[in-house]
């Protein structure tokens, strides 16, 4: 302290003649960091005694509020996604994956769209400068997995897709679940009961459906599913058909012995529709307080 007798023998070197400061100050000094070092010591050591004496005495305090850890949660899209596949998977089909980064022959031409083909205007496609482009939809794995499995084949192919398309239903990356089954004597009668299944496990309750017919240059026919929604009009939620002949053959597989379905919907448009949200821009703006809703 001010008072202390160390304060009292630095203040007492100045009066020593000048060759027997250097020692005495050193000495003091010395004596200065022990005292110091000893006296954190005995505090350590107070402490440490202290907590043991409140452990062993079981001072915890039972009754005070607890600081619990918020839960996390998964995000509504990847909700949503296992969901399907799940779903579907219960029906018999197996997941495939593909590239994202596209060729235009899986792309485009082995989907029954070639070159100048009218149908590719439908697709604002992101094109990179080695000729390349990301994927439109997840169509091109259906073709690879025909390709490189052959026919029967009953796959499911999710992941994430890539459009020029931007507004409150729409996004540049989303992501899409397509189903594709090949076999011999598989029908519309197949498709249509599988899809009205689906929804109606998705939506868990009971769901009026209707197919109307529609175009898509891969399938032949070709139809939109909808489903009585609200007030008690109709949503569409998904497209689906036959497959086409065309693309059969640039799968590898012969359309005369083979037949086939096919059907893909967009991901987040179903969880849009299962949890009422009416902005798709909200699953990607990563506020917790929106996405903490979806906690189980």
């Amino acid at each position: 302290g001010r008072k202390g007798e160390i304060t009292a023998q630095l203040k007492a070197l100045g009066s020593l003649p000048p060759q027997e400061r250097p020692a005495a100050g050193k000495a003091v000094n010395e004596a200065k960091n022990a005292i110091s070092a000893a006296i954190a010591g005995r505090k350590r050591a107070l402490s440490e005694r202290r907590l043991d004496e409140e452990l062993s005495e079981g001072g915890i305090d039972v009754t005070l509020p607890g600081r619990g850890i918020p839960p996390g949660a998964r995000h509504p899209v990847t909700r949503t996604i296992r969901r399907m596949r799940d779903i579907l998977t219960g029906a018999g089909f197996s997941a495939r994956s593909g590239p994202e980064v596209e060729d235009e022959f899986h792309n485009f031409t082995a989907l029954n769209m070639p070159e100048n083909h009218p149908a590719r205007a439908m697709h604002d496609t992101f094109y990179l400068p080695s000729g390349m482009l990301l994927r439109t939809h997840t169509s091109p794995v259906q073709i690879r997995s025909m390709l490189a499995e052959g026919a029967p084949l009953k796959i499911i192919s999710l992941g994430r897709v890539f459009r020029r398309d931007s507004d409150q239903t729409h996004t540049p990356v989303f992501h899409q679940v397509e189903g594709l089954a090949v076999d011999e004597g598989v029908s519309l009668a197949n498709l249509k009961s599988l899809l009205h299944e689906f929804a109606e496990r998705f939506f868990e309750r009971k769901v009026e459906v209707r197919f109307r017919a529609s175009y898509f240059p891969f399938t032949e026919p070709s139809a939109e599913m909808d489903v009585r929604w609200g007030d008690g009009g109709w949503l569409e939620i998904l497209g689906c058909g036959m497959v086409h002949p065309e693309v059969l053959r640039h799968g590898g597989v012969d359309p005369e012995r083979y037949t086939g379905y096919a059907f893909g919907m967009g991901v987040e448009r179903m969880a849009m529709l299962r949890y009422g949200v009416t902005d798709i821009r909200r699953f990607f703006e990563n506020d917790v307080r929106f996405l903490g809703q979806f906690a189980p």
